[in-house]
């Protein structure tokens, strides 16, 4: 691996195996990604001789440096510095136990800096990260964080505005605010009219949750002006973007009308057949032009399916094409698993969890078939309860077999449920290999 620059350190997190089965094996991370621990075959730490794991034992994700840990509801616990933990932050130098197998956490800098002599690393501290002052681009706050050099710009906003900010976003240069349309885990959604041209237009203000570099922030733009080429009836268009005082803004056009979220719950939590499956046919067009152009959505979900019309001549849209992959491997989303996310996961499949880095379109698939049983049955496939938290709601994506759509929905026809159901199978080569085949085979079931 070549050196870095001068002055350019990156930060990575290394798990370090200490005793068991894979003594003195290492795994780098240099980038947002997850790391399970099981004894199923599917976990990166397969121990299937060790009794003490649970199949799916514990899952970690790193954000470097940020390396946090959730217990999938383990049978014997996730012991971490000799204490059981539900979930962790975890620090460099902390150790994790089971059974036969102990694994030591370590925050350090590039390829170069590893190799470098003892004497080389203590002076240039290029061992751990730089704890620098940041000042919050809203309201000039400080506080201290860590970076990957002590020189590194750091685009930041402290709690206080991130809240704020969330309530009541302000107003982006160029475009007068109408009103807030809705609120989300990332910021908010505005209507605003453009003030050159007096288009209205939806303004999302996305909110890093941790101080980013310079570099990330402008990784993400490209990646998001890339998105901006898909240009398809059933995908909403991006128009613009930019930076103000800390947050991000996205201008996209503006879709007068609902989501499908929304109008489920004004129906009873649910839709009739017919326009079910006309939005869930809609989005599965958008996904067949955007999979061939190489795109892959990753967060297909009810509320980012935008409604315009009334039925039976209604128009969907997909929104946020691209977005969560971009806003996370920017290191601008910190760690999605802390807080309430169950509902974001329980639309994901096993392999997105297991490496959302490089999912495919089946993911899609998956995703699309979960949010058509929701718009069917006014509920997820997943066996779990509305109060299921990240840890039961991964455990049930890993090992439970979903409820068949037509036990919670038996007016749904058994050829629409076959379809829809099929989406949902775990193994990624045994559902719909394209968003076209899944559409015809929709299209049949309704005729």
């Amino acid at each position: 691996m070549p050196r870095l620059p001068a002055g350019f350190l990156k930060m990575r997190v290394t798990l370090r195996v200490l005793s068991g089965p894979y003594s003195g094996r290492e795994f780098v991370f240099d980038q947002h990604d997850t790391f399970l621990i099981g004894r199923a075959e599917s976990a990166h730490l397969y121990l299937p001789e060790d009794r003490f794991f649970s199949r799916h034992h514990c899952l970690l994700e790193i954000a470097p440096p940020r390396c946090f840990l959730r217990d999938l509801g383990s049978t014997n616990g996730t012991i971490v510095n000799g204490r059981k933990v539900q979930e962790a932050f975890l620090r460099s130098g902390d150790r994790i136990q089971g059974g036969q197998t102990l694994l030591e956490v370590e925050v350090h800098g590039d390829e170069g800096a590893a190799a470098a002599d003892e004497s080389e690393r203590e002076t240039q501290n290029l061992s751990r990260p730089s704890i620098v002052v940041v000042e919050c681009a809203n309201c000039s706050r400080r506080e201290h964080t860590e970076a990957a050099t002590p020189d590194e710009t750091l685009t930041f906003l402290c709690e206080d505005c991130r809240e704020e900010l969330r309530r009541q976003p302000q107003p982006i240069p160029g475009y007068e605010t109408i009103r807030v349309l809705g609120r989300g885990g990332m910021g908010c959604v505005t209507l605003s009219r453009e003030e050159n041209s007096g288009r209205m237009v939806a303004i999302k203000t996305l909110l890093p949750e941790v101080a980013v570099s310079n570099q990330s922030l402008r990784r993400f733009m490209r990646e998001i002006e890339v998105a901006a080429a898909l240009d398809h009836p059933n995908i909403v268009r991006f128009l613009d973007r930019g930076t103000a005082k800390g947050a991000i803004y996205l201008v996209t056009e503006y879709v007068d009308g609902t989501d499908a979220a929304r109008l489920a719950d004004a129906n009873g939590g649910r839709l009739p057949l017919r326009e079910a499956i006309d939005i869930v046919m809609q989005s599965l067009d958008a996904l067949a032009y955007a999979h061939d152009k190489g795109y892959i959505h990753r967060d297909i979900k009810e509320s980012n399916i935008l409604i315009s019309g009334t039925s039976p001549n209604v128009t969907a849209k997909l929104t946020d094409f691209g977005l969560a992959k971009s806003f996370t491997q920017s290191g601008m989303s910190g760690i999605t698993m802390v807080g309430d996310m169950a509902g974001t996961f329980a639309y994901m499949p096993p392999e997105q969890i297991k490496d959302f880095r490089n999912v495919r379109p089946t993911s899609d698939i998956y995703a699309i078939g979960m949010t058509a049983y929701s718009l069917l049955a006014g509920d997820v496939a997943l066996d779990i309860s509305p109060q299921a938290n990240v840890a039961e709601t991964v455990k049930a994506i890993f090992e439970k077999p979903i409820i068949p759509l037509r036990q919670r929905s038996p007016d749904t026809p058994e050829r629409v449920a076959e379809v829809v159901e099929r989406a949902l199978t775990k193994d990624p080569g045994q559902r719909w290999q394209s968003a076209t085949a899944m559409r015809n085979a929709l299209n049949w079931a309704v005729s």
